[in-house]
């Protein structure tokens, strides 16, 4: 398994564990997080890209391989997921970029 799906899972690891001690909370957060990402004026495929734009200007390489993986299954391509990184590029400067390394590694790992 890649360092990106490592991440993944540790995120999730953590977040199972944050569910035994805090269940109403991770309950609501988890409802929050499925309702903004479901299909809606946006489908998933755009939702996902705005995600992958974010999570690189927020420098979160957790969330930058969830959402390259989810974006993949959501259908977009690698040329639009960075063409959505050139823009969080734009938007956070140089320290954004530094991290689309983490988006190529997501890339690399979820479409080999």
């Amino acid at each position: 398994m890649g360092e990106m799906k490592e991440s993944v899972d540790s995120v999730m690891k953590m977040m199972g564990e944050l569910s035994k001690h805090q269940p109403e909370t991770m309950r609501h957060f988890k409802s929050f997080m499925g309702s903004v990402l479901k299909e809606g004026v946006l489908d998933t495929k755009t939702k996902e890209l705005i995600a992958i734009g974010t999570s690189i200007t927020a420098r979160c390489k957790y969330c930058i391989a969830i959402h390259v993986e989810k974006a993949l299954n959501a259908g977009a391509t690698k040329e639009e997921i960075f063409e959505a990184a050139t823009v969080a590029i734009l938007m956070g400067g140089g320290p954004a970029m530094t991290y689309v390394s983490e988006v190529k590694d997501a890339l690399d790992e979820y479409r080999s």
